[in-house]
């Protein structure tokens, strides 16, 4: 059964969406004020697999290193610690309040963000349309530390906000972003992905962001062996962890012996050139997932394992003042490490053989994000852009599992003064099931206020 929206539904969506971008492009540049920086929207994290998941951290600001001794350049190969040296604190966040108004209707615990994973996969599933939502659940605090070594800077973040996810999803609670530190050419942590590119991100307030991102905040241990100016080159083993799908067949108690393993880490590595233009960013990981079949006495035998791959190619590309943000990512098993997917491993068909009559396989994602950054002055900005999931679901799952996914969002947001933001964000989304015909469709009007505050606390 589909869910349509009727005729005057589409031109309530395509007016809103056209008003909004003609305010966009009528906006007078005479209105700029003079304001020492903009403002950043800096996403939140995303939790989407079994395990603890976790998108671009506030880079640390810009660092003046004492110059190295008097020596030829082969020789200095570690800054010298000043005399007397001192702890930098950074303490930084920022309130936040966002209203709005959903038209159609998504899963109530995620009714203050929108993802296409979430919208009914059948009608009536979250019952009628037209929901307000209002939150503080953006709201976030941060302490960054960096203080001189005999080995260099030694830098540290530990950040968190208010918007719960997996048990705690729909409350306003604490969530850990950030607890990372790194000396040298060595971090450890949980902190962002090198497989994820944080600089795709839009300037945007609705809090998830494009569904077809690498969006991944994990626990890793990370080497990096390269960097010059803004370009480098990273590797890091990373928490493994992900989930299945058992379809038509998660009735079976043959299947509630069968646990998901996962005996090595996730290996993930990074490319990123990047010069006044812009950058470019090439990443790849690897992974390894087994499932054990506990019970030994049945005629079935479901033991399995796969491999997870996945390459994730994305740019920054300056046009004047304005920013193309641009991400494609496709790969196997690695649902987990989008934004909004839905699960890595899904149920094979496999009748010919009567002790395994099913097994599992990584399901195949493309991931799209393609979205425009306008800074008009130093007082307006907005955002326009459109971001897709596409799964390549195994034959077992059932015809309502989820298949593609849309989302796409335009914005205008006034700083009137430094660390102060107010705008409004048109949003929509679309969710298409695997096998049944369904979809289902969100249109949403956002409003958020957002107020800074930052503060140093020593240092030479």
């Amino acid at each position: 059964m589909s869910k349509t929206p009727s005729g005057a539904a589409h031109c309530a969506v395509i007016v809103c969406m056209c008003a909004a971008l003609l305010l966009i492009a009528a906006v007078p540049v005479a209105w700029a004020q003079s304001v020492d920086e903009l403002p950043v929207i800096t996403p939140a994290p995303a939790l989407v697999y079994a395990a603890t998941q976790t998108a671009p951290a506030e880079p640390p600001p810009a660092q003046t290193t004492p110059p190295p001794p008097a020596q030829p350049p082969a020789q200095a190969t570690v800054d010298p610690v000043p005399d007397n040296p001192k702890t930098r604190l950074e303490i930084y966040g920022f309130t936040m309040l966002d209203n709005g108004y959903e038209f159609e209707v998504e899963d109530p615990l995620w009714s203050d963000v929108l993802r296409p994973t979430k919208l009914p996969a059948f009608e009536g599933q979250f019952g009628r349309d037209g929901h307000w939502f209002s939150d503080v659940k953006q709201s976030r605090l941060g302490v960054r530390s960096f203080t001189p070594t005999d080995l260099g800077e030694l830098r540290t973040i530990f950040e968190f906000e208010l918007f719960g996810t997996g048990v705690d999803a729909g409350q306003t609670t604490f969530r850990l972003r950030h607890a990372w530190g790194e000396l040298g050419k060595w971090g450890a942590g949980q902190t962002w992905s090198p497989f994820m590119d944080p600089d795709v991100f839009p300037n945007s307030i609705e809090y998830w962001g494009p569904n077809g991102m690498v969006f991944f905040r994990n626990v890793q241990l990370r080497w990096m062996p390269w960097t010059s100016d803004n370009s480098h080159f990273w590797v890091a083993l990373e928490r493994p962890g992900a989930s299945a799908d058992q379809g038509n067949f998660a009735d079976r108690i043959e299947l509630e012996n069968v646990l998901g393993r996962f005996p090595a880490p996730d290996l993930s590595a990074r490319y990123r050139y990047a010069d006044d233009w812009g950058h470019v960013q090439l990443a790849g990981i690897a992974r390894y997932m087994t499932w054990d079949d506990l019970l030994e006495d049945d005629p079935f035998d479901l033991n399995g394992h796969d491999w997870g791959w996945g390459v994730n190619l994305s740019s920054n590309i300056k046009v004047g003042k304005h920013v193309a943000k641009l991400q494609a990512v496709y790969g196997e098993g690695i649902e987990n490490y989008m934004n909004d997917a839905p699960v890595d491993v899904g149920i094979v068909k496999n009748f010919g053989d009567p002790r395994r009559p099913i097994i599992g396989e990584a399901l195949p994602v493309l991931g799209i994000v393609a979205f425009m950054d306008f800074n008009w002055s130093d007082n307006w900005t907005s955002t326009a852009g459109y971001s897709r999931v596409d799964i390549q679901n195994s034959d077992g799952q059932r015809a309502d599992a989820f298949r593609h996914g849309q989302y796409a969002l335009a914005n205008l947001l006034w700083y009137p003064v430094e660390d102060v933001m107010a705008g409004g964000e048109v949003q929509w989304g679309d969710r298409e099931n695997f096998l049944d015909g369904f979809t289902s469709h969100d249109f949403r009007i956002q409003f958020s206020v957002r107020w800074n505050f930052s503060l140093s606390i020593g240092g030479n």
